[in-house]
């Protein structure tokens, strides 16, 4: 901080919430600053950004306030409220500049894990594009990132081993290291959507806008390269779990999960899900079975 001798690391976990409140990893002792006033998150790339979630007195970065996630440089100044803090992150700095430091192509390799197999989940918020068009910038911020603060309480919650913020969606990563618990790891995938769903209506209710904020989800399961410094999720099974969400819109339904996925919860004939074959681009004609954030709720409290 410039006010003085204190430091916040940001080297454990992968987001970081800014504020006065209790449990604010940052917390500034301010009434210019709002109880929970904004979040950093560590991106899939390594690089830090900064989220307001509506604060009153707005976050900055170098002056200007920030209104939708922005990454963060090494020594850029941030203000939130009359609190003013310096952001250091020098390592990625000259990393990324190409200059005379640090050449990445002759730092260590980074451990990457192939073929464990993971059930990975995308939600994304459904008509994202037209709401930012109607809704003032501050609005807009405030939205998405108690959207984002919220999904990623949810699926850590649930035991997701990674989280990736992309625009106006989220890729939740499942690790099935035991075979034994693949099951139930599958079931809590699906109770992350759920609480998802539930958590955004409540958003949407909470705040001023036009209309009711809608998402839609696709969870797949299968082998995906995995690991990394940065907590990289690659591979086809990651591809088709954004393809079949984007299915969920031509399906009429709000989730789809994938064969593996379906096949891992071990359901009698007679079960809500609807089968169909679905168009995924660049992946051809699958197989997924579609549920209803109704049905879903109806299912999840049934196997309790």
């Amino acid at each position: 901080m410039e006010t003085g001798p204190r430091r916040f690391p940001l080297s454990n976990g992968q987001s970081w919430t800014i504020g006065r409140g209790d449990g604010c990893e940052v917390m500034l002792d301010s009434r210019s600053v709002s109880r929970l006033h904004a979040l950093i998150q560590k991106r899939d790339t390594g690089d830090f950004s900064l989220v307001d979630l509506g604060s009153r007195n707005g976050s900055f970065v170098n002056s200007h306030r920030v209104t939708i996630p922005v990454v963060l440089n090494d020594r850029d100044r941030l203000q939130f409220g009359d609190q003013e803090l310096l952001f250091h992150n020098p390592v990625r700095s000259t990393a990324s500049s190409g200059g005379g430091g640090l050449d990445d192509r002759n730092a260590p390799t980074t451990q990457m894990h192939t073929n464990n197999l993971a059930t990975i989940v995308v939600v994304d918020i459904r008509d994202f594009t037209p709401l930012a068009q109607k809704v003032p910038e501050a609005l807009l911020s405030q939205t998405i990132g108690t959207w984002f603060l919220k999904v990623g309480q949810v699926t850590q919650r649930q035991g997701s081993w990674a989280q990736k913020y992309i625009g106006d969606a989220v890729m939740a990563v499942w690790v099935h290291d035991n075979r034994d618990y693949l099951q139930g790891d599958v079931m809590r995938a699906l109770r992350a959507v759920h609480e998802i769903n539930r958590a955004t209506a409540e958003i949407s209710s909470a705040l001023p806008l036009p209309g009711p904020l809608r998402i839609g989800a696709g969870v797949n399961t299968g082998p995906a390269i995995l690991g990394g410094n940065e907590f990289t999720a690659l591979g086809d099974a990651v591809n088709q779990a954004f393809r079949l969400e984007a299915a969920t819109k031509v399906m009429g339904l709000s989730v789809a999960l994938g064969e593996r996925t379906y096949s891992e919860l071990a359901l009698p004939v007679l079960n809500p899900f609807s089968r169909r074959e679905v168009e995924l681009k660049g992946l051809g004609l699958k197989t997924a079975f579609g549920i209803s954030f109704e049905e879903l709720q109806a299912f999840l409290a049934g196997r309790e």
